[in-house]
C-alpha cells in the first residue's frame, strides 16, 4: 500500500473567532487574531469569522452556517464571540445596526445555547465585550461620512455590562474590554484607530488579556508533527506518519 494511503489523517484542532469588524480586521499586521494564530502555530488553526458591520441579530442567523454538529474532532477547542460595537449604535442615528439591549442579551444567550447544542460546551467559549468608544474621534469619522455621531460611550458601556451578565448566566469566560481599557481613568484613545476600531496598541492590549483565557483551553494541545531534528533520518515515515509521534 502506498505511504499516503497508509497514513492516517492528521487531526488539526481549531479556534473560531466570531465577531464583527474588530474580529474581521484582527488578521491584519499586528492584529490580535494574527497574534493568536502565531502563538498557536502547529498546535491548532485559528479561523477568522469576523463580519464587518454585523450585529448579534444577524450573527445569530449565520452561526449555524459556520459550525454544525459533527464528530468530536470537528468541535472547536475554543470560540470567541465578540459583538456589541454595532448593536450599541444609537437607534435614531443608525437604526440598521442598532439592536435593543434586551435583544442583544437574548441573542448572545441564543448563540451560547446553539454552540452547546453542537458540542461546544460553555468552558470553551469566551465572550468579549465591545471596547470603549472615543466619541470625539468617532464623531470626526461620522461627520466625514455625512452623518451625526451615532454611538455614545455610556451606551456602549451598557452593552458591555450586559455581555458580562450573559457570561455569568451562561457560565462562559468573558473579557471585559470596555472596563479594562478605561481602568484607573486612563486615556484609552491610543487603543483605538478611529474612535471605534482597534489601533496596533489596542490589538496588543486585547491579545494580552485574551491569551490567558485561551491558553487554559489549549494548554494540553501538543506540537503537531515532530521537531525537524527528531525526524528519523533513514526512515522519515516512521516519524511523520500515524499520529506524528516517533
Amino acid at each position: 500500500m502506498a505511504l499516503c494511503e497508509a497514513a492516517s489523517s492528521l487531526y488539526w484542532p481549531r479556534v473560531l473567532l466570531f465577531g464583527d469588524s474588530i474580529t474581521q480586521f484582527s488578521f491584519q499586521q499586528g492584529g490580535w487574531g494574527a497574534s493568536l494564530a502565531d502563538k498557536l502555530v502547529r498546535k491548532c488553526d485559528v479561523l477568522n469569522r469576523g463580519f464587518s458591520g454585523y450585529n448579534t441579530r444577524w450573527a445569530k442567523i449565520i452561526l449555524p452556517r459556520l459550525i454544525k454538529k459533527g464528530t468530536s474532532l470537528d468541535s472547536p477547542v475554543a470560540v470567541t464571540i465578540f459583538f456589541g460595537a454595532n448593536d450599541s449604535a444609537l437607534k435614531d442615528e443608525n437604526p440598521k445596526q442598532h439592536v435593543p439591549l434586551d435583544e442583544y442579551v437574548a441573542n448572545l444567550k441564543s448563540m451560547v445555547r446553539y454552540l452547546k447544542s453542537v458540542d461546544v460546551p460553555e468552558h470553551r467559549i469566551v465572550l468579549i465585550s465591545p471596547p470603549p468608544l472615543c466619541e470625539a474621534a468617532w464623531e470626526r469619522e461620522c461627520l466625514a461620512q455625512g452623518c451625526k455621531l451615532n454611538r455614545l460611550n455610556l451606551v456602549v458601556g451598557e452593552y458591555a455590562g450586559a455581555c458580562l451578565q450573559v457570561a455569568r448566566d451562561c457560565g462562559t469566560d468573558v473579557l471585559d474590554l470596555w472596563t479594562l481599557m478605561q481602568k484607573d481613568s486612563q486615556d484609552f484613545s491610543s487603543f483605538l484607530s478611529d474612535g471605534l476600531h482597534l489601533s496596533p496598541e489596542g490589538n496588543e492590549f486585547l491579545f494580552s488579556h485574551l491569551w490567558p483565557l485561551i491558553e487554559k483551553k489549549v494548554s494540553s494541545l501538543p506540537l503537531l508533527l515532530p521537531y525537524w531534528r527528531d525526524v528519523a533520518e533513514a526512515k522519515p515515515e516512521l516519524s511523520l506518519l500515524g499520529d506524528g509521534d516517533h
